[in-house]
């Protein structure tokens, strides 16, 4: 009795002690007064919490690969094979690594394109939009970076194809290609400069701008669509909105250990940079719509060079993206306009078109 006596009074002493230090009462006292509203497409707001939590997913994966890979041409594809091959659920965390990745981008992708068309970027969630375009960037940034590390062939070749894309932007295009490449030729230095990016510099950036994110979301609240009216505010952000959340993930987690399981990742022969790329290497498939624009597009058009006025589009196109809720006078005045609207399917459109027709061909 006496035990039982004393062990109740050290947790009593453990809990003051650290309640006095870390108060997290008031702080999740606090988070119950910020409420969550709904509307008829307030079910789209998930995709980005199930964008972060794949991100989640993506740095504990990523940390626990990090103990056994070496970024060098001579062991980076043998250390990748020691890991599927001797390292204990190693295939299984390299899988739950790979399809994490390709699963954030989808969810990436649906998060943007719902928050465009539901104009969420409207007054006074302008710098949510734009952090969340940052972010998304940086998200494509990673895929891209990790896709040399496994040192295989198809990833070389692949590289060897992303890192060209931006030479013809003018002024910049082929500062981008030499800092990406670090020489003449995609060889250890490239490897050395994209796992610095890969695990140093973009995890940096993106913790930076996801707290600026969230702490921005988290002010100003849900945005709802032009017209429509929150059928309720009851919900708080703890804890049921956390806990909604924490069910779509439970989801999300049962999904990509399913298909890690029963679709593990690949590893192909290891790259050799003397000898020509295999025929068919195609990127991945969320950057495959922009490689199949480029081979489609003429070479020349009116004297200029074809790849410099696709480049020359597409980033007149990002900047008019990121600047699209200072162009979108009617929705910062609560009025309907169909341009966003037909532009926003237009491109998901030409995107989906473009890969089926980058897959077929």
């Amino acid at each position: 009795m006496a035990l039982n006596t004393d062990k109740h009074h050290s947790e009593e002493v453990a809990g003051s002690w650290l309640e006095t230090r870390f108060p997290a009462k008031p702080i999740l006292e606090g988070l119950k007064g910020w409420t969550v509203g709904s509307h008829r497409s307030s079910y789209w707001m998930f995709f980005g919490g199930t964008t972060l939590f794949f991100f989640g997913i993506q740095v504990l994966t990523g940390m626990l690969l990090l103990l056994y890979y070496s970024p060098t041409p001579e062991t980076a594809h043998e250390s990748v094979y020691f890991i599927i091959s001797q390292v204990p659920f190693g295939w299984l965390i390299r899988s739950i690594h790979a399809w994490s990745s390709n699963l954030l981008v989808g969810s990436l992708f649906i998060h943007f394109f719902s928050t465009m068309l539901l104009r969420s970027y409207r007054k006074p969630r302008e710098l949510v939009w734009i952090t969340g375009m940052l972010l998304m960037f940086i998200m494509l940034g990673f895929a891209f970076t990790g896709y040399l590390l496994p040192w295989d062939t198809v990833a070389y070749a692949g590289t060897n194809i992303g890192v060209e894309m931006p030479a013809s932007i003018p002024v910049i295009g082929g500062i981008i290609t030499s800092i990406l490449r670090g020489g003449d030729t995609v060889g250890a230095e490239t490897l050395k400069r994209l796992f610095a990016l890969h695990v140093s510099i973009f995890p940096l950036l993106c913790l930076v701008l996801t707290i600026v994110h969230l702490m921005l979301r988290n002010l100003h609240g849900l945005s709802v669509p032009i017209g429509s009216r929150v059928r309720y505010t009851g919900d708080s952000l703890y804890p049921e909105y956390l806990l909604k959340n924490a069910v779509v993930w439970t989801g999300c987690a049962m999904m990509v250990i399913s298909l890690a399981m029963l679709l593990p990742a690949t590893l192909g022969a290891k790259a050799d940079m003397l000898r020509a790329a295999p025929a068919g290497i195609k990127p991945e498939w969320y950057f495959l719509f922009l490689y199949e624009t480029m081979n489609l597009f003429p070479t020349t058009l009116f004297g200029l060079n074809g790849e410099m006025v696709v480049n020359g589009v597409l980033g007149a196109a990002v900047a008019g993206l990121v600047l699209l809720p200072f162009f979108d006078r009617k929705a910062a005045r609560e009025e309907r306009s169909s341009l966003v609207t037909v532009l926003g399917i237009g491109v998901i459109l030409y995107m989906v078109v473009m890969t089926i027709l980058g897959y077929r061909l």
